[in-house]
């Protein structure tokens, strides 16, 4: 049985930041701390922050820009927090919100309607709410049947998602598969953390998964390789959640937001995300110049270069391997997809390409794809 990706959709958030907005907001908080902490700071009680850049942002990652759902609050230095309103249970959830927008899209290009769809799965780094699921919500608002759930793996979500639709409709469990990437990242930045402020945007993704026999869309991509793999690390964490409020002391920690020890992830995801991508090749049978293009997970311009170019045996050039978080910064598990999304409509039947995640968890998810 033959599994396609038969159609992709991009929700998009009505707010943009640039770096030189957030570093602005960043450096003049920079400059309160210090002015209001220049005892503690000349005794050495306390260690002066530092100001950022937009050039070092752009050096560091490759991202000059970001898009979010709530831009009050974010650049107030009283506050460096998304303020967004709650909205009453009866009220479609933000998260819901942005899932929807990118699933009517999947389904227009894959020429499907919500009757058709038996199984969504939300895949995403965080939901807003434990229960009821984002994905049954998302269910009942577009009018789909069948069954819905949540999927929480960090950065490869998404990739994750994909592999467990294609598990479904092998197992017959499902006919028609929306996967569902809503990255709402914004309120789990540390906007006072001169390493990560910048690193994170929202967006919504979505992709229609189904069985060959019933696609009819123009792009569609069978799955010629499947493979996820984990390995467990702190190195990328969050310890937000409802357990946090039975120490309200610490509810507030800075551990409770996204923390990272960059040198750590480059130095061990890579190695572990160039040997995926091999081994899936060498089992498809595909060679390095029978690929397209890489859709690879955007965390950072750096990592992207260096996966890209141990896959290619050179350096990619032109869209080998396309760049989108320079517009939408690091956005979860949806960059990948964002890549594909926006760099699929020039292949042709027998082009090959890869899919693949790396994050949190570690995590890595690989998936080698053929235009049909």
């Amino acid at each position: 049985m033959s599994i396609v990706i038969s159609g992709t959709g991009l929700y998009t958030p009505p707010h943009k930041i640039s770096n030189d907005e957030l570093v602005g907001a960043f450096n003049q908080y920079v400059t309160e701390f210090n002015q209001q902490n220049a005892q503690a700071i000349e005794a050495g009680e306390l260690e002066a922050l530092k100001p950022s850049s937009s050039e070092f942002i752009t050096k560091a990652s490759g991202i000059e820009n970001r898009y979010v759902m709530t831009k009050e609050g974010i650049l107030d230095t009283k506050k460096m927090m998304p303020l967004t309103p709650q909205r009453n249970n009866d009220e479609v959830s933000i998260q819901a919100e942005m899932a929807i927008g990118a699933a009517k899209q999947a389904l227009e290009a894959a020429n499907k309607k919500p009757e058709d769809i038996d199984l969504i799965i939300v895949a995403c780094s965080y939901t807003q709410r434990a229960y009821p699921a984002i994905a049954i919500e998302v269910q009942q608002q577009l009018g789909c049947g069948g069954w819905a759930f949540d999927m929480l793996v960090a950065c490869s979500s998404a990739t994750f998602g994909i592999m467990n639709a294609s598990n479904a409709l092998e197992g017959g469990t499902a006919k028609s598969v929306l996967v569902i990437s809503p990255e709402i990242a914004s309120p789990q930045i540390n906007y006072r953390d001169r390493d990560s402020h910048f690193i994170f945007g929202d967006v919504a993704t979505a992709v229609v998964v189904e069985k060959e026999e019933t696609a009819t869309s123009e792009h569609a991509f069978r799955i010629l390789a499947k493979k996820p793999m984990t390995s467990f690390s702190n190195n990328i964490r969050s310890n937000f959640g409802h357990l946090a409020r039975h120490t309200p002391e610490e509810a507030f920690e800075g551990d409770k937001l996204f923390v990272q020890q960059g040198r750590k992830v480059f130095k061990e995801v890579l190695p572990m995300v160039s040997k995926l991508i091999d081994e899936q090749m060498s089992l498809a049978g595909i060679e390095k110049n029978d690929l397209k293009r890489l859709f690879l997970h955007q965390a950072n311009i750096n990592m992207n270069t260096f996966i890209a170019k141990k896959v290619l045996g050179r350096d990619p050039i032109g869209n080998d391997a396309p760049i989108i978080l320079n517009e939408f910064a690091n956005t979860a598990s949806a960059g990948s997809i964002i890549a594909f999304h926006r760099f699929h409509d020039d292949m042709v039947k027998g082009d090959k390409g890869i899919i693949c995640s790396f994050g949190a968890g570690y995590s890595a998810g690989c998936l080698i794809i053929e235009h049909i």
